[in-house]
């Protein structure tokens, strides 16, 4: 059996809460509307991807940061950016 220190893990993987955000809402960079996007805390502390928007269709990238605490910064830019 292997004997994992429980210390060292918390240490280097803080666990927090247990929870983080798993939706969001930001505003279409090219009509000005909202957007409620589902975001995924397993994809990382920093991802950028693409997405249409609701409304208009049109593609932007979303950029999401997660903080130690779970919780997300979301933005949207027009993808020609």
């Amino acid at each position: 059996m292997v004997d994992f220190a429980d210390d060292d893990l918390d240490e280097d993987f803080p666990l927090g809460d247990g929870t983080a955000d798993t939706e969001g809402i930001v505003m279409c960079p090219y009509c000005g509307e909202p957007n409620e996007i589902g975001i995924d805390a397993g994809g990382g502390a920093n991802q950028d991807y693409v997405e249409d928007c609701q409304v208009c269709c049109r593609p932007w990238r979303v950029t999401v940061v997660y903080d130690d605490e779970g919780s997300a910064q979301i933005s949207a830019s027009p993808l020609d950016e």
